[in-house]
């Protein structure tokens, strides 16, 4: 049987499937990409980069589309490919880009067939991650990278923390101790745990 499809305006008519995707939201610099590669791999699945996704459906670079076509065009594509995933039934590990949880419509396509997992990290050390690749990120770019991000995790902190269905501390934490905790979660969850309540022996 062919599955329901929905329009992009009606994402929450869309019949849906236990939660099988993995994103892992969280400010700019956080690692979602590298962690969410090694998690992928851990997991055997495919790792998506949301934002890479949309260079080569656009053809140039994210910091391009802001400065040629103007962010509302990047969140209308941020929706098509929120779209796209929610559709697969191939269980993804996805990385978003950082302003994707407060795409309300992005969000919306994949509520119900993905857990969320925020990656936390202090925007001042989130700077330091990044390095020269700062220079990368439009809303970044320009003036004190520090006092931008800070701004931006005021402004996303409410929705980084209302989507999650769980939270890992990166800040101080080496990467594959971060991986090894998402991925605790992930088999918490997937078993019905809370992320506290697992029994003796899940460690």
């Amino acid at each position: 049987m062919t599955p329901n499809r929905v329009s992009e305006a009606d994402p929450g008519a869309r019949v849906r499937r236990a939660a099988q995707h993995l994103i892992l939201v969280g400010l700019p610099g956080v690692g979602k990409t590298t962690i969410g590669r090694a998690v992928a791999k851990e997991l055997r699945r495919r790792f998506v980069d949301m934002d890479a996704e949309i260079e080569r459906s656009f053809g140039k670079r994210v910091s391009a589309i802001f400065a040629e076509d103007g962010e509302a065009v990047f969140r209308d594509a941020e929706v098509a490919a929120s779209q796209r995933l929610a559709d697969s039934d191939e269980p993804l590990v996805i990385a978003p880009g950082g302003g994707w949880v407060v795409n309300e419509r992005a969000r919306a396509h994949l509520r119900g067939v993905a857990r969320i997992i925020y990656l936390r990290v202090s925007p001042d050390e989130a700077v330091r991650r990044m390095g020269r690749g700062v220079a990368r990120r439009p809303l970044l770019a320009s003036g004190d990278a520090v006092s931008a991000l800070s701004a931006l995790h005021d402004q996303r902190r409410a929705a980084y923390e209302e989507a999650a269905e769980m939270t890992v501390e990166t800040g101080g934490v080496a990467r594959g101790e971060v991986v090894a905790r998402v991925l605790q979660l992930v088999s918490a969850a997937e078993q019905g745990f809370a992320p506290d309540d697992r029994p003796t022996g899940t460690e």
